[in-house]
């Protein structure tokens, strides 16, 4: 691929996870050109711009804007964050790559939940289904598409403000999973599967990636390892699902579509829909996934030190 050959990337500013953040990052370290598509000029887009992506603002469900940034890319990252939008932004990237693009590889970030889901599941979350839903639009597209299903972020409010908060609080992590094992992956290795695929789609393109972190555990063994990453106590506070939705998940204050997806996904984890484990991180990279205790240690690192 051409040095000046751009890579379009979507959510490129995305906050949770920071995915897109991590792809142009990956991408532009390769020195690869990429086109970082935001939704609005802030200092996350200034920030991009510093890598030296071009960065262009849009509408993921305006054909106008998608067309425009996908206009010159023969590879396109497809995230966007957890809104109610999210099936119609997928469904105008389909529709536009496939009438004005012409593209070697879209690689979507997907979800894991979508591998044990049919056209008649029920008991998701709306935005698990606008996920299937997606799936289903870029294979009827016949854009060329690598789906990467990614399982739950160790990013995610379970691990991180939540975990941290009721830690800090009691030495307890608080979370309505029972006995249930997960296999949470960062945000940085789902990235690195990307941009190794972005940078040579040879072999991937029609493939699906469900990418874990390296053990699927029960939240006791996960506590044990943020106690090692901590240097101090820390367990497991098995919480009723209702009492931990009406006072710990309301307090965040999220979105009403956000919510009802973080309260379902709590849901699905208890009921061990998340006990999955592959090792397709290492296969795609050439490293382990990244595992809880090395998260939690390096979010330790980054942490500004207390006043």
């Amino acid at each position: 691929m051409p040095a000046d050959q751009l890579i379009l990337v979507t959510g490129a500013a995305g906050r949770t996870g920071g995915v897109g953040r991590s792809v142009v990052a990956g991408l532009r370290a390769r020195g690869l050109a990429v086109r970082a598509l935001v939704h609005r000029e802030d200092e996350r887009a200034a920030a991009l711009r510093a890598t030296g992506a071009e960065v262009v603002t849009g509408d993921l469900t305006h054909p106008a804007d998608v067309a425009r940034a996908v206009d010159g890319c023969r590879r396109v990252f497809f995230t966007m964050s957890v809104v109610p939008e999210y099936l119609e932004a997928a469904v105008t990237m389909a529709a536009v790559a496939r009438e004005y693009g012409d593209l070697e590889v879209c690689v979507a970030l997907s979800q894991m939940t979508v591998s044990t889901m049919t056209v008649l599941s029920t008991t998701e979350s709306h935005q698990q289904r606008l996920h299937w839903l997606a799936e289903q639009a870029f294979a009827w597209s016949s854009v060329p598409v690598t789906q990467l299903r990614a399982t739950v972020f160790l990013e995610h409010p379970f691990f991180t403000t939540l975990a941290e908060a009721s830690i800090a609080r009691d030495g307890t992590i608080r979370l309505p999973f029972g006995s249930a094992r997960t296999s949470p992956v960062a945000a940085a290795d789902v990235a690195e599967v990307a941009t190794t695929i972005l940078a040579d789609p040879s072999g991937h393109t029609g493939k699906v990636y469900e990418l874990t972190g390296p053990r699927s555990q029960n939240m006791t063994a996960i506590a044990a390892e943020y106690a090692q990453a901590l240097g101090r106590p820390v367990t497991y506070a098995d919480v009723p699902l209702r009492e931990w939705t009406e006072h710990d998940l309301a307090a965040l204050g999220l979105p009403d579509h956000l919510t009802e997806h973080v309260a379902c996904m709590a849901r699905l984890v208890a009921q061990n829909r998340y006990d999955r484990l592959t090792h397709q991180v290492e296969e795609l990279t050439g490293h382990p996934a990244t595992s809880v205790r090395a998260f939690v240690s390096a979010r330790r690192r980054q942490a500004p030190p207390e006043p």
